[in-house]
């Protein structure tokens, strides 16, 4: 089945609406960590293209004085409290607590207002204050952006759906090892959890709300 039958498909069975933008939005970056960029890391996934698009939403976010959040996988040393996910994915043990993998790139530097999430699970939202925080904010939309997409990415859409809040998947401001993942999964959140938007729809988003 090619890609406009499969859309039709699916168009058919009720998915595919769009939830459109809130009117609070907060911007999320989501595990933009040294593991993914340093060639050394078996995590490496070559998305530097990722991270500079998320950088110009995250200008557009900051000027527009929207939250911003980001996010950080760190386990005590020896991974005890990663449970089942870092049986399931022992490379995960180079984010332990002071390892070079976990530091941010040197281009991404989180401002003193802005809060970072240490998480040990793959959803933003599982075992943290996320919720609870954008909640209290008054926040109904969620800008997501980070790596990977067919991880924390759709594990965080998930979430961010399943608490009432509205995810915006900026397509290029995600990234995963592969692009087969990456569209099909961009595909799937598109169908039945959120909105996958361009870069440019995200800039527009935040300069619309900066000026109202």
């Amino acid at each position: 089945m090619n890609k406009e039958s499969l859309s039709a498909d699916y168009d058919s069975a009720g998915y595919n609406k769009r939830l459109g933008f809130g009117l609070r939005p907060a911007l999320i970056l989501i595990d933009f960590v040294q593991a993914y960029f340093d060639k050394s890391s078996p995590l490496y996934a070559s998305v530097d293209e990722t991270l500079e698009s998320a950088l110009r939403v995250l200008n557009a976010a900051r000027r527009s004085k929207a939250p911003v959040i980001y996010t950080n996988v760190v386990y005590k040393e020896g991974g005890w409290n990663g449970g089942m996910f870092i049986k399931k994915v022992p490379t995960l043990h180079m984010m332990e607590e002071g390892s070079p993998m976990g530091a941010w790139p040197e281009s991404l530097k989180p401002g003193k207002d802005e809060l970072v999430i240490s998480k040990q699970y793959p959803s933003a939202f599982f075992g943290t204050t996320l919720s609870s925080t954008l909640t209290a904010a008054g926040i109904d939309t969620l800008v997501l952006t980070g790596l990977t997409t067919s991880g924390c990415i759709r594990a965080t859409c998930i979430d961010t759906v399943s608490y009432g809040f509205r995810p915006m998947i900026v397509k290029e401001a995600c990234g995963d090892r592969d692009e087969m993942p990456h569209e099909s999964n961009l595909f799937d959140m598109n169908a039945k959890y959120g909105d996958v938007i361009s870069e440019q729809d995200a800039i527009d988003y935040f300069y619309r709300i900066g000026n109202q």
